[in-house]
């Protein structure tokens, strides 16, 4: 402890001196790659911060999601479910329905699919059970970085003497999507299936105008492991351009794809024909496969036509989430 008079003066002095001293020493920085290996050395948090964002670029965020059902019936012949599974992003929602089949939502937590993500759905039907799969709201595929591409997995199995109803609702394309999507349906004797999938290529409400995308839309579907329908979506680079000649879509804006593979399927060819506009067709591909394509000016043109058509063909029932 420095004392008055000259001893101060002498302590003042030795403490600048001190203060000079530490100053002039050599400041030392360790490189970036080893500053976690060197805990010695004390660096302002900010700059710890800004070099491991530097060294660590962080990844874009993907989306997960996996879900698997299993429906069967009980004594009363209600369908009910005896497996469930989800995670990730992927949810599985049941709304009472007061029918004896069973109805299921799914629900994208997520929001949309953009490239990287990933979901994945599985869905069993048991003899004499009956389920119905739809979505929450369209499903929106949104613009993917170069070279990531979104992908949606969903596999079908219909046991003998069952039925599923396979109607999500739109899905909508924006400017510069990537989408891989693959459904299979695999149907044991007698099975039936209803398969829906309305395809939006952007809102024409919202002006949008679609001059790049990445499409491959793949359905497979077998009875008793052999092949009963396969179809397929290719579409790359211009959309808008693309889908504007005559002998493509002719400037449609949405398409539909209805599936009906059951033992009465030409007994609803001649009702779903007359059903249809002048910009749908309908084929019975085989006795117990009738197929319908359906072109639409937009998305709500497209419903408007795909609905009395879904409500024949499913003896008058129709999701709750498509009325909302």
């Amino acid at each position: 402890m420095c004392r008055a008079g000259g001893d101060f003066a002498r302590c003042l002095n030795l403490v600048q001196l001190r203060k000079k001293a530490r100053s002039n020493r050599p400041k030392v920085f360790a490189p970036p790659q080893t500053l976690l290996a060197l805990p010695a050395i004390r660096l302002p948090k900010e700059r710890v911060i800004t070099t491991l964002l530097k060294t660590a670029p962080l990844a874009p965020p993907r989306t997960r999601g996996e879900g698997r059902v299993c429906v069967g019936a009980d004594p009363q012949g209600r369908s009910v479910i005896r497996q469930l599974r989800q995670a990730g992003a992927l949810k599985l929602i049941f709304p009472t329905v007061h029918r004896p089949d069973a109805e299921a939502v799914i629900v994208n937590t997520a929001g949309g699919v953009t490239g990287g993500d990933r979901l994945v759905l599985q869905a069993e039907v048991d003899r004499q059970a009956e389920l119905t799969l739809t979505t929450q709201a369209a499903e929106r595929i949104y613009r993917a970085p170069p070279g990531d591409v979104g992908r949606i997995g969903t596999t079908l199995t219909v046991a003998d003497g069952a039925r599923l109803n396979w109607m999500p609702q739109e899905t909508i394309l924006f400017d510069h999507a990537a989408l891989h999507r693959h459904l299979r349906i695999d149907l044991a004797g007698a099975a039936e299936v209803l398969m829906v999938e309305p395809l939006v290529f952007g809102r024409v409400a919202m002006g949008e105008v679609i001059r790049a995308v990445h499409l491959r839309d793949h359905v497979r579907m077998t009875r008793d492991g052999a092949p009963l329908y396969t179809d397929g979506i290719r579409l790359d680079g211009d959309l808008h351009a693309h889908l504007a000649r005559p002998a493509i879509a002719d400037g449609a804006g949405a398409l539909a794809t209805v599936v009906l593979a059951s033992r009465q399927a030409d007994a609803h060819l001649a009702a779903a024909r007359a059903l249809l506009p002048a910009t749908g067709g309908a084929s019975l591909l085989a006795p117990d496969l009738l197929v319908i394509r359906l072109l639409a000016d937009d998305s709500f043109t497209l419903r408007r036509s795909l609905i009395p058509l879904l409500l024949h063909l499913n003896a008058g029932k129709l999701p709750l989430s498509w009325r909302l």
